[in-house]
Formats: C-alpha cells, structure tokens, sequence
C-alpha cells in the first residue's frame, strides 16, 4: 500500500474546482476582510472561479436541470467524478481511482475525464475535502452542545466516521491538505469550540492545532490497522500471535525492567480505544487548565 500526499495539483486550478460549489456572494469588501487586505482573493480562487469551473467541468454542474435532446446521455459533472472516485476508493482500494478506472466506472472515455479533472492530484484533492465535507459539524448558526468539551467530541466522532468508512484515507499524507470547505469547516469549527475558555489568540488556535493533531492522527491510525487485516487477510491479533516467541526467546526482562513491572501488574490489559479516551481527555484537562483565572 503506496502512500499518496494531497495539494499536489495546480493551485489555481484545483482552489476552482474544490470552491466550484461555494462562491463567495458579490458582497462590498470591508476592512476587516483579509481577502481584501491581501488583494488576491478576486485573482487567485474566487474572481476566477466560475470560468475556471466551466473550463474543467465544473460549470456543468449547474446545468444538469437544462432540456437536454430526446435519448441524449446525461452530462457529467465534477460531483459525479468525484463521488464515484470516493466510490471506487472505498470499494476496491485507492489505486482503483485511477484516470483509467474511473472513466471504465463512469462508461467514458479516459480523456473525456480531463474535461472535468485535470489529472489524479487534482481528483485526490476533491475526494478527500468531499469527504471532509461530509462530517456533520455544526457551522456557525447551527445548534450545537453548550460545552466545550462535547464540541469536542462531535469532532471526535465524527472524523474517526469518516476515517472507518472510507478505510483509503489512511493511505493519503495531508501535510500539505486540500485547501477546500472541508478542511476550513473543520478548523473553524474547532476553533470556535476553544474559542469560548478566554484564552489568548496564540492559545486558542494552539490547542485547536493540538485537538486536530490528536484525533486526526489517532483516527488515521485506526484506519490503516483495519486496512492492512482487509487487505492482508490477517488479524492484527494473529500476526501478533505468529511472534509470540518474541517474548520466550529474545525478550530480556533485564533490560527491559518498565516493561517487566507493567507485565506483573497487568498494566497492558487496557484496548485502544481506552488508550484514545485517555489521551483525548487528558489533553481537554490540559487546556481547560489554562483558562484564565
């Protein structure tokens, strides 16, 4: 299983097809807008948009209701690719969502694909926000739990989800991630659950970098556990098992006296999943401890 690293398309071409669906309204620009304090926000993603998205397929995604001529084929849209690469992804493996099997999945030709996506790391990108996307995380004029710690936790729930039902995301390094509503949905929603302790700019956004590192590591991890016993037909406990004479043979209680003690206490009988709550939780006691007095 070959790792892949999303943000490695063409960033103008990929910020307009990853925004397709969520241009900014023609609003006057205010002071406080860092778009406007940049001054690129027009030039490079949203003032494009719209004639990048019709170059690349994306446009179409508007005109699927118009009268098309009797026994005409539907067009396809970038939703459709994208769907049906996280389709085949979750189905058969990341390598399955090539350019190839995606066009065989779609009934087209392969370089029709190119009309919509203009190549495999411009189609990553989209998958992984869409999926990200997809988490149920309560925006900003959603109802959502009083306390901090149980926004958290939506969190928590909600990007482990999505990791076990689509098992390929493990497979993708997000050093560099795509830059789309997914990914900002999550760091702002994060944020503003850390938001509300009193802490300082610097703080708040550190511990929402340190939750997001936690549990997305976390989730990426239990993700690829599960991978690997699909795709090599073998238990994690089995593949243990099979080195079992680690510990009769070649295991040292002398120079490994931690280990030993914990052994003799029956300190290794916690799961995972205990290991996550107690990591999660212990990180949540940790900032609460830094609200101001």
């Amino acid at each position: 299983m070959s790792e892949r690293r999303s943000g490695q398309g063409q960033p103008d071409k990929t910020l307009a097809l990853l925004w397709r669906n969520h241009r900014r309204p023609a609003a006057e620009p205010t002071a406080n807008d860092p778009a406007s304090q940049r001054g690129t926000g027009q030039q490079h993603g949203t003032g494009q948009q719209h004639g990048a998205s019709e170059q690349h397929g994306a446009g179409q995604t508007h005109g699927a209701g118009q009268r098309r001529g009797a026994g005409r084929r539907p067009s396809l849209n970038v939703d459709d690719v994208v769907q049906a690469g996280i389709r085949l992804a979750d189905q058969q493996g990341l390598a399955a969502a090539s350019m190839g099997g995606l066009a065989k999945e779609l009934g087209v030709g392969t370089m029709t694909l190119y009309t919509y996506v203009p190549s495999k790391d411009e189609l990553l990108d989209l998958m992984v926000d869409q999926v990200l996307v997809e988490r149920e995380l309560p925006g900003p004029d959603t109802a959502r739990p009083e306390d901090w710690r149980e926004q958290v936790e939506i969190y928590s729930q909600q990007t482990r989800a999505m990791f076990q039902q689509h098992l390929w995301l493990s497979q993708v390094s997000t050093i560099r991630p795509p830059v789309g509503p997914g990914m900002l949905a999550g760091r702002e929603y994060l944020l503003s659950a850390v938001l509300g302790l009193g802490l300082s700019a610097t703080e708040t956004n550190t511990a929402a970098l340190a939750i997001t590192t936690y549990v997305d590591s976390a989730a990426h991890l239990e993700a690829e556990s599960r991978l690997v016993e699909r795709t090599t037909g073998q238990t994690n406990d089995a593949w243990w098992f099979e080195r079992n004479d680690l510990w009769e043979t070649y295991f040292d209680v002398d120079r490994h006296p931690a280990m030993t003690a914990i052994w003799h206490a029956k300190g290794y009988e916690s799961t995972a999943a205990d290991s996550y709550r107690y990591g999660l939780d212990r990180l949540l006691d940790g900032i609460e401890a830094m609200k101001p007095l």
